[in-house]
């Protein structure tokens, strides 16, 4: 009986013990401050929640639920990840000291509009990828080729950028009389000009294998770029800057809207859009304005497919949103914005 009697005292003495120790990890608990990963996002200016993408209608009110602690701890890691990121590798060091100096804006800023262009133009974030890239996606615009879709011109692009590039790779490639001919010679290709139109006589898979094998070529890229801002980025920050505007968000966005709808001409063009936006001196309003006019377009006249269009111009108006207007230390932000999928 004493045996029988002293494992019952001891078993409920086990219990109550029990019983104290969740009632003091509760407490803990309770009156601590958050995760080591949530506290790691939110130092970089990132909700551990806003950042999560993949996890849409997931409750993850309950912090201190297994699956919420197992997403910040992922987010902690994605965190760390895009902080490592080297942006300038990106780019050749006379493109960046180029972007820099007509730009005001650095490499984190143009490798970040960069995503947020290429992926409704190719469905990727990784746009260092598609400096060989060419295709006749038959929009009667002849080949759309490299990082900012130039084209060779059909009869819904009778003022092609793809003659210039060929003739600034001519130029890259240190020709000391760059032509058109001479660039399309480098690259290994036939074709002649017809009016403002460049025709290209070789066969679809030749000028497909011609224009890949420009992917790693630094003279491509040095061109690439140079026919880029000539065409389009200088436009943009001009108009950025007359209204008082500098940010990377909106030099973005326009140069977006730029190769997408063309610099200047009609109403969808980027000079159409502006010429509708307002006058505001407030960059949050007018970029709000042009971003609702904008999306009234974007999805007609070949632009884009919808609603691909509409998503592309939200990409920039979440930003807007969100307070992400410089671009620097916005990897998270970018790649949320970007995860939606392309029709």
């Amino acid at each position: 009986m004493y045996k029988t009697s002293n494992e019952l005292v001891s078993n409920k003495t086990k219990f109550f013990m029990i019983l104290l120790c969740f009632t003091v990890i509760a407490s803990f608990s309770s009156l601590s401050g958050p995760s080591p990963a949530k506290a790691f996002a939110e130092e970089n200016g990132t909700p551990v929640q806003e950042t999560i993408d993949l996890n849409e209608g997931f409750d993850n009110s309950n912090e201190a639920s297994i699956g919420s602690l197992s997403l910040t701890s992922e987010e902690a890691t994605s965190q760390a990840t895009v902080a490592a990121i080297d942006h300038d590798a990106n780019f050749s060091p006379s493109t960046l000291q180029f972007l820099k100096a007509n730009t005001g804006l650095d490499g984190e800023q143009w490798d970040n509009i960069m995503k947020l262009v290429n992926k409704p133009e190719q469905d990727s974030l990784k746009w260092t990828e598609f400096y060989g890239y060419a295709e006749d996606i038959g929009d009667n615009r002849g080949y759309t080729i490299g990082i900012f879709g130039a084209t060779t011109g059909g009869s819904n692009d009778t003022g092609p950028d793809g003659p210039d590039l060929f003739k600034a790779f001519d130029a890259a490639s240190g020709a000391s009389s760059p032509s058109i001919a001479g660039g399309l010679a480098r690259a290994g290709l036939k074709g002649k000009m017809s009016g403002s139109i460049l025709k290209l006589s070789d066969s679809d898979s030749v000028i497909k294998k011609k224009i890949k094998a420009l992917q790693n070529n630094e003279a491509w890229r040095e061109a690439t770029w140079r026919t880029f801002y000539d065409t389009y980025i200088k436009y943009s920050v001009q108009q950025a800057q007359k209204r008082g505007f500098n940010t990377a968000l909106t030099i973005g966005s326009f140069v977006d809207t730029a190769l997408n709808q063309g610099a200047t001409g009609d109403s969808g063009s980027l000079e159409g859009i502006l010429s509708r936006s307002g006058s505001s001196t407030n960059e949050k309003t007018f970029m709000t304005n042009f971003y609702a006019k904008r999306t009234l377009i974007v999805d007609t006249n070949d632009y884009n497919q919808p609603p691909n269009g509409k998503n592309r111009v939200k990409q920039w108006s979440s930003l807007l949103a969100s307070g992400e207007t410089d671009l620097k230390n916005a990897d998270a932000a970018v790649i949320k914005v970007t995860n939606w999928e392309m029709k």
